[in-house]
């Protein structure tokens, strides 16, 4: 596995660091996973099955290296599963122009936006060094807030489609090549 790190500056005292996951710090992840779907649980918003983020669930992908970690402050505050192919949701897309998100989590006492920002600025630079072109990923059809704030983004909706027992909204953020980002 190797190691990424990045450092984004919040202010001039705070900086937020994503930096990929450990085997040790599968407990961190599924703790942060685990939180965020108690809380939208408790608001009628049912996401993901506490059996799919207990931690011998989620190892296989934290050894894999597709898990990354964002500390603020020196502690955990959100997580991304970044992969480079998703056959199960994006069939219908060429996967090796394409990195993919999943079990996206903030937790609440970080939320309101700084966090997930720093994550999700982070995964376009990180799929821009990859040479993708784009960010894709997919959330549940039935959450315009959290939609907006991938369209608020740029992200820019893709389709909507049934996988399984989840009815999802796919979105994808193009990614300009180094030399055509804005200064």
């Amino acid at each position: 596995m190797t190691s990424y790190k990045k450092n984004l500056k919040i202010n001039n005292h705070m900086q937020i660091s994503i930096r990929q996951a450990s085997i040790q710090d599968t407990f961190i992840i599924s703790d942060i996973l685990q939180e965020v779907a108690t809380w939208l649980q408790q608001r009628g918003i049912p996401l993901w099955d506490d059996s799919e983020l207990a931690p011998e669930r989620i190892s296989q992908d934290v050894a894999d290296g597709l898990f990354f970690i964002a500390d603020f402050a020196g502690e955990p505050a959100g997580t991304i599963r970044f992969q480079l192919e998703d056959l199960l949701f994006w069939p219908d897309v060429v996967q090796e122009d394409s990195a993919f998100l999943h079990r996206f989590a903030v937790r609440r006492h970080y939320s309101g936006g700084k966090v997930s920002s720093a994550l999700l600025n982070w995964a376009v630079t990180h799929a821009q060094t990859l040479g993708r072109s784009y960010l894709r990923l997919d959330c549940d059809a039935a959450r315009p807030r959290l939609k907006a704030v991938y369209e608020n983004f740029g992200f820019r909706h893709h389709s909507d489609r049934q996988i399984g027992v989840y009815f999802v909204s796919r979105y994808e953020y193009k990614i300009l090549p180094p030399n055509d980002q804005k200064p």
